[in-house]
Protein backbone atom coordinates (compact mmCIF):
# COMPACT_ATOMS: atom_id res chain seq x y z
CA UNK A 1 0.00 0.00 0.00
CA UNK A 2 1.45 3.81 -0.88
CA UNK A 3 1.38 6.71 1.20
CA UNK A 4 -2.51 8.04 2.09
CA UNK A 5 -4.13 11.11 3.72
CA UNK A 6 -7.41 11.00 4.41
CA UNK A 7 -9.14 14.20 6.29
CA UNK A 8 -12.13 14.30 8.48
CA UNK A 9 -13.86 16.82 10.30
CA UNK A 10 -14.79 16.55 14.31
CA UNK A 11 -15.82 18.91 16.36
CA UNK A 12 -14.30 21.41 13.94
CA UNK A 13 -11.15 20.17 14.26
CA UNK A 14 -9.70 18.92 10.87
CA UNK A 15 -8.50 14.92 12.23
CA UNK A 16 -6.00 13.63 9.32
CA UNK A 17 -5.47 10.08 9.18
CA UNK A 18 -2.05 9.58 7.61
CA UNK A 19 -1.10 6.09 6.52
CA UNK A 20 2.18 4.64 4.98
CA UNK A 21 5.71 5.79 4.74
CA UNK A 22 6.50 9.53 5.50
CA UNK A 23 9.37 9.66 3.27
CA UNK A 24 10.68 11.75 0.19
CA UNK A 25 9.83 8.60 -2.03
CA UNK A 26 6.44 7.96 -0.29
CA UNK A 27 4.30 10.79 1.33
CA UNK A 28 6.04 13.65 -1.88
CA UNK A 29 4.43 16.91 -0.66
CA UNK A 30 0.51 15.20 -0.21
CA UNK A 31 0.33 16.11 3.31
CA UNK A 32 1.36 19.85 2.75
CA UNK A 33 -0.92 20.10 -0.11
CA UNK A 34 -3.95 19.13 2.12
CA UNK A 35 -3.21 21.65 5.21
CA UNK A 36 -2.53 24.07 2.71
CA UNK A 37 -6.20 23.63 1.05
CA UNK A 38 -8.20 23.51 4.57
CA UNK A 39 -6.01 26.82 5.60
CA UNK A 40 -6.87 28.42 2.92
CA UNK A 41 -10.67 27.32 3.11
CA UNK A 42 -10.17 29.00 7.37
CA UNK A 43 -9.19 25.71 9.04
CA UNK A 44 -7.04 26.44 12.11
CA UNK A 45 -7.01 23.07 14.40
CA UNK A 46 -5.68 20.12 13.25
CA UNK A 47 -4.59 16.86 14.60
CA UNK A 48 -2.44 14.59 12.73
CA UNK A 49 -3.04 10.75 13.17
CA UNK A 50 0.05 8.57 12.30
CA UNK A 51 -1.06 5.67 13.67
CA UNK A 52 -0.31 3.98 10.39
CA UNK A 53 2.97 5.32 10.44
CA UNK A 54 5.87 3.38 11.18
CA UNK A 55 8.68 5.27 9.65
CA UNK A 56 9.46 8.70 9.03
CA UNK A 57 12.90 10.17 7.36
CA UNK A 58 14.11 13.36 7.91
CA UNK A 59 11.95 14.53 4.74
CA UNK A 60 9.04 13.70 6.88
CA UNK A 61 10.29 15.36 9.51
CA UNK A 62 10.38 18.26 7.68
CA UNK A 63 6.98 17.56 6.01
CA UNK A 64 5.70 17.87 9.98
CA UNK A 65 7.60 20.57 10.68
CA UNK A 66 6.62 22.63 7.44
CA UNK A 67 3.11 21.50 8.36
CA UNK A 68 3.21 23.21 11.80
CA UNK A 69 4.87 25.95 10.66
CA UNK A 70 1.99 26.81 7.89
CA UNK A 71 -0.93 26.00 10.85
CA UNK A 72 0.75 28.48 12.93
CA UNK A 73 0.89 31.12 10.51
CA UNK A 74 -2.62 31.51 10.40
CA UNK A 75 -3.25 31.08 13.92
CA UNK A 76 -3.44 27.96 14.21
CA UNK A 77 -2.96 24.78 15.82
CA UNK A 78 -1.63 21.26 15.39
CA UNK A 79 -0.99 18.55 17.57
CA UNK A 80 0.01 14.46 16.96
CA UNK A 81 -1.75 11.55 18.43
CA UNK A 82 -1.28 7.77 17.49
CA UNK A 83 2.90 8.37 17.30
CA UNK A 84 4.62 5.06 16.51
CA UNK A 85 7.36 4.81 19.23
CA UNK A 86 9.74 4.53 16.35
CA UNK A 87 9.01 7.82 15.52
CA UNK A 88 8.50 9.22 19.18
CA UNK A 89 12.28 8.40 19.07
CA UNK A 90 13.39 9.93 16.07
CA UNK A 91 11.39 13.09 17.32
CA UNK A 92 13.29 12.60 20.36
CA UNK A 93 16.71 12.48 18.60
CA UNK A 94 16.19 15.88 16.61
CA UNK A 95 14.55 17.64 19.42
CA UNK A 96 11.40 17.94 17.60
CA UNK A 97 9.18 16.75 20.47
CA UNK A 98 9.23 20.06 21.69
CA UNK A 99 7.86 21.57 19.05
CA UNK A 100 4.74 19.07 18.50
CA UNK A 101 2.28 18.26 21.63
CA UNK A 102 1.43 14.80 21.31
CA UNK A 103 -1.39 12.70 22.67
CA UNK A 104 -1.61 8.56 22.40
CA UNK A 105 -5.43 8.71 22.37
CA UNK A 106 -7.79 10.84 19.40
CA UNK A 107 -10.61 12.15 22.50
CA UNK A 108 -7.74 13.25 24.33
CA UNK A 109 -6.09 15.53 22.04
CA UNK A 110 -9.14 16.78 20.34
CA UNK A 111 -10.11 17.68 24.17
CA UNK A 112 -7.09 19.79 24.25
CA UNK A 113 -7.89 22.01 22.04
Amino acid sequence: MGFQVVARELDRIVVVDVVGRLTLNDSRTQLRDLVHVFTGNGRKKFLINLAGVDFVDSDGLGELTRCYSIVRQVGGEMKLVNVHQKVRALLELTRLINLFEIHSEERAAVQAF
